[in-house]
């Protein structure tokens, strides 16, 4: 089997494992797993096409991702110590919440934090999500499985409306396409299209 092959069966498998990551106890595992399959596929592609752009770019999807989910668990721990940490949630027993200023006094800066984080997460989805769809424009021109394309910018899409919460449900559209498009992979590269001949007169 070829390497465009064999990223074909491993990028399928591995997209399909990744969308099992909401399954309750084991899926971040299996999740884990896909990611890893997907990793090896983009790989093969990369080197099977000669172009280690893809590879490259499907890396950098993958490190603004991270940084996604470092800044939200990072800066929400900031807000929570800045507003007083442990002492703070103490204090909070008891308290009157009935009117604004005494709710805000008390999660003003943590609710700022948590916004804070969730906009700082978005932009680095927005600019992985900008490096994913550069990565499988790339494919779809060396494989011409064109729904690639459709893949990278439906999932564009979804990371610029996630912040509204709709670009959830875009996004597991995004994947159910990444499915489809590693398994309509072909054994090998399709053979480069000759320019027309120009016609003599």
């Amino acid at each position: 089997m070829s390497k465009l092959g064999q990223a074909k069966v491993l990028g399928g498998i591995g997209a399909l494992l990744s969308l099992l990551v909401v399954v309750p106890s084991i899926g971040f595992i299996i999740g884990l797993v896909g990611l890893i399959l997907v990793f090896i596929a983009v790989k093969y592609i990369a080197e099977e096409t000669k172009d280690h752009a893809i590879f490259h770019n499907y890396l950098m999807n993958f490190i603004f991702d991270i940084i996604a989910i470092g800044a939200v668990i990072g800066i929400m721990i900031m807000a929570f110590g800045v507003s007083g940490g442990m002492s703070w949630a103490n204090a909070l027993q008891g308290k009157d919440f009935t009117d604004f200023d005494s709710f805000w006094s008390s999660f003003g800066t943590l609710f700022v934090g948590c916004a804070l984080a969730l906009v700082v997460a978005w932009v680095m989805l927005l600019i992985g999500a900008l490096y994913l769809r550069k990565s499988y424009n790339s494919i779809a021109e060396h494989t011409k499985v064109d729904l690639f394309k459709t893949t990278g910018l439906v999932n564009f899409i979804g990371a610029a409306t996630l912040i509204i919460v709709i670009g959830f449900f875009i996004i597991i559209v995004a994947r159910i396409l990444e499915i489809v498009s590693y398994f309509s992979l072909p054994e090998n590269l399709p053979a480069p299209t000759e320019p027309p001949k120009p016609q003599t007169p």
